[in-house]
């Protein structure tokens, strides 16, 4: 089993960074890939980012595009998603989720989860 736990939340300002880490144990996955995920309230869960393995591949939803960067280091077993320029409407319960295999491309065979964390960002 993996257990996936994020850390790194908070609440800022507007035009702020922040970077978000999960931290991956247990029976940890390899040659799979890393996704992040954001919840607002009354909201679906919206794909933010993914990550490959190798890190050659990597996604990003168009509104995060140029300002979110994710990276992983597989020494550490650990996947980051740096924030930048933040914005109000990125306010939102940030999850990571890893699968064994597949595709950045793909959100929904995503397997494993964590708890989440809250980003908040005022105006």
């Amino acid at each position: 089993q993996v257990q996936l736990v994020e850390s790194g939340g908070g609440l800022v300002q507007a035009g702020d960074s922040l970077r978000l880490s999960c931290a991956a144990s247990g029976r940890t996955f390899s040659g799979g890939v890393t996704g992040w995920f954001r919840q607002a309230p009354g909201k679906e869960r919206e794909y933010v980012a993914a990550i490959s393995w190798s890190g050659s591949s990597t996604y990003y939803t168009g509104s995060v595009k140029g300002r979110f960067t994710i990276s992983r280091d597989n020494t550490k077993n650990t996947v980051y998603l740096q924030m930048n320029s933040l914005k109000r409407e990125d306010t939102a319960v940030y999850y990571c989720a890893g699968k064994n295999y597949g595709t950045t491309l793909v959100r929904n065979d995503y397997v494993y989860w964590g708890q989440g964390t809250q980003v908040t960002v005022s105006s």
